[in-house]
């Protein structure tokens, strides 16, 4: 049938998943870092994700599609394993395995600064000149085993949690980024769309200092994979 159906533009899409959150029938999801209309039979063509978009990369057009489904959406909802409290996926509950180590041995730190929260990290400190910075989720230390080794060695290292601190970061983390001679950035988030605030943040707050810093975004799952 003819229908109304959003559209993504994988161009304009910096994959924060604000859409996702907003899409109360699960149709939409982020694939490789980018939200995709997974289930167009899922997508009831109302919009409720166009407004979360602060990109824009969310539109209308009417095309061949399926039926909206509202049986399957509903179903699909009952099946879940665990209700979220605050509907965001990185709340839902889950069990890892975790791999046993073949000896038990000290790792000895990497972290060559402190404070580590962004916003108490002082602005002109010393750390800052000529450094290649780490931006990392607080959870990725915890699902990435060998965090330290591949990840904080030497990095200047910031940590926050989009979903949980109630602060702008790309401000703070442009006035950063404007004052010093930052050489690069690498930012760690998980897979759960909320963290996509944190690359949002960077990648606005990069365009804020009027700088062209390298920039690159690494994600983890919950179970210690790096997604490509």
């Amino acid at each position: 049938m003819i229908r109304q159906i959003i559209k993504i533009d994988e161009e304009k899409c910096i994959g924060c998943g604000l859409c996702a959150d907003a899409c109360h029938e699960g149709a939409i999801g982020m694939v490789n870092g980018k939200a995709k209309l997974l289930r167009e039979d899922y997508c009831d063509g109302l919009g409720d994700c166009l407004p979360a978009c602060p990109t824009n990369a969310i539109s209308f057009e009417e095309r061949e599609a399926p039926a909206y489904n509202e049986a399957a959406v509903l179903a699909a909802k009952q099946a879940q394993a665990a209700p979220l409290p605050c509907g965001c996926p990185g709340s839902a509950c889950r069990s890892i395995q975790p791999q046993e180590a073949a000896a038990a041995v000290h790792m000895p730190s990497c972290l060559s600064n402190f404070p580590v929260q962004i916003q108490l990290a002082p602005v002109n400190s010393p750390w800052f000149a000529n450094a290649d910075l780490l931006i990392a989720a607080d959870c990725t230390a915890y699902a990435y085993g060998n965090f330290h080794q591949d990840f904080v060695r030497g990095r200047v290292t910031l940590i926050g949690c989009p979903k949980l601190d109630t602060v702008n970061y790309a401000l703070k983390l442009a006035q950063i980024f404007r004052e010093n001679p930052i050489r690069s950035v690498t930012v760690t988030r998980m897979t759960v769309p909320c963290c996509g605030g944190l690359s949002h943040a960077v990648r606005t707050a990069i365009d804020m200092s009027g700088k062209d810093i390298p920039l690159n975004i690494v994600t983890i799952s919950p179970d210690g994979q790096i997604n490509e």
